[in-house]
């Protein structure tokens, strides 16, 4: 039996993976069906498209640099399972108004005065839940796993949350806009009930006061957190990554209709493809590394990232050429000839991405001390939210500035030499700490 099968059977974890599956199907289903619904039947501009998924981000991500402090001081100092289910409960609450928003737009009633308000408000309430969601699933599992376990344990929760996201964006793409609002709403509940199976995991020092002032908190924790120049290393590079990752989110829906004359359909088979390829490769390196935390891999994958990235980019322009205005049911666009060299493109891409962001987590919770675990990841959120602000403001600024969005990947691609260079140092300090004295 191997180390991820004997895992997925173990009450220690699978509560926790079913429950933090759940909710990231429900982040995507939601987000998802909102910003497809936005950029097919409100917009009609590349530029404006481009505009509403970059503020959509935003709002999402948001959060998570204003409160990741607050999330990680809560999720150490409490006992994490407690903190959970809590979460999983105000879930509830918040896809009532998002669905609320959903069935507004259905409707066709006060779309852009109150059903994308709605929406907009319960996705920056998602990007709270998910706020203080995400150090506790990356630190609880050093306290529920053995260390040899905690890679697989990683690499699961990676593979499961773009599962998870593969599987609401597949729906959101699939489902009408009445259906999604149901949908939220249901997996919500069903997502509470698993978050109350979660073993108890009380905290691993002893609890100090909260520190609510969230700038100061927010600074402290970043500046302490980083005074290592690995962790440095490793928050760095995985924030280059989120950095790439938010552009080219922001960049699929929009450039499926514009640049590859495709329907939302298509768009989400893009965003599926992607979420398949991360999945894969998170799988993939956890299999090459034999269960090693290491950052040895980490440059080359990403450099293979920024190849394929090139790659995708000249597929685009050349398809670009050869399709007409009518937008492209999936059928279609798979009949085209470039189609199957397209999603396989698109799909190492991200094979790359995985392989290179996974052990860069698994190396955040495994090096510090188990009672700084969830802090650390906190203000590693805090950093790869502001990195995909930044993100999306360079995706907003580019589409203003009226660059293509076929030219915009090629500076993705460049960002990508940047991850590589930093996933290098960090490979290199790692040497150098292992080497004898």
């Amino acid at each position: 039996m191997t180390t991820s099968t004997a895992l997925l059977k173990s009450r220690r974890f699978l509560p926790l993976f079913v429950t933090q599956l759940l909710g990231a199907f429900n982040d995507n289903l939601f987000k998802n069906t909102m910003v497809l619904f936005v950029v097919y039947s409100v917009y009609n501009s590349e530029a404006e498209e481009a505009r509403f998924s970059a503020i959509a981000s935003a709002v999402f991500v948001l959060p998570f640099f204003l409160l990741s402090a607050l999330a990680g001081q809560l999720a150490d100092m409490r006992d994490k399972a407690a903190i959970i289910r809590v979460i999983k409960l105000c879930e509830i609450g918040i896809m009532l108004v998002g669905g609320a928003g959903l069935f507004l737009a259905w409707q066709g009633n006060a779309i852009e005065t109150l059903a994308i308000p709605l929406m907009l408000i319960a996705l920056f309430a998602m990007g709270v839940h998910s706020t203080f969601f995400g150090p506790i699933k990356y630190a609880i599992l050093p306290q529920h796993l053995e260390r040899e376990q905690v890679l697989s344990g990683t690499g699961l929760v990676e593979a499961g949350t773009y599962i998870a996201i593969l599987a609401g964006t597949v729906l959101a793409g699939w489902i009408s806009v009445e259906q999604s609002a149901v949908c939220v709403i249901a997996l919500a509940v069903i997502g509470y009930v698993s978050s109350r199976q979660v073993p108890p995991a009380p905290p691993q020092d002893t609890p100090e006061p909260l520190d609510f002032h969230v700038v100061r908190a927010s600074w402290t924790l970043v500046r302490r957190t980083m005074a290592d120049n690995r962790v440095f290393l490793a928050i760095l590079a995985i924030s280059f990554f989120w950095t790439i990752g938010a552009i080219l989110f922001i960049q699929f829906p929009p450039l499926a209709k514009n640049v590859l004359s495709a329907s939302k359909e298509v768009a989400s088979l893009f965003l599926v493809m992607f979420s398949v390829g991360v999945a894969v490769g998170s799988i993939a390196i956890n299999a090459l590394l034999k269960g090693t935390v290491s950052a040895r891999y980490s440059p080359a994958a990403v450099i293979a990232m920024a190849v394929f990235i090139v790659m995708f980019q000249i597929l685009c322009r050349v398809w670009s050429q050869q399709t007409g205005p009518e937008l492209m049911d999936v059928a279609t666009f798979i009949s085209h000839p470039l189609a199957d060299l397209l999603l396989l493109v698109l799909l190492l891409i991200a094979v790359a991405g995985g392989m290179f962001v996974v052990p860069l987590y698994a190396f955040l919770t495994t090096f510090v001390d188990r009672s700084q675990t969830a802090r650390t990841i906190a203000a590693n959120n805090i950093v790869n939210s502001g990195a995909m602000v930044i993100g999306s403001l360079i995706a907003v600024g580019l589409s203003a500035m009226g660059i293509p969005l076929i030219e915009q990947l090629l500076l993705v691609a460049l960002m990508c030499l940047g991850a590589a260079w930093l996933g290098r140092l960090l490979w290199q300090a790692e040497q150098a700490a292992t080497a004898p004295a």
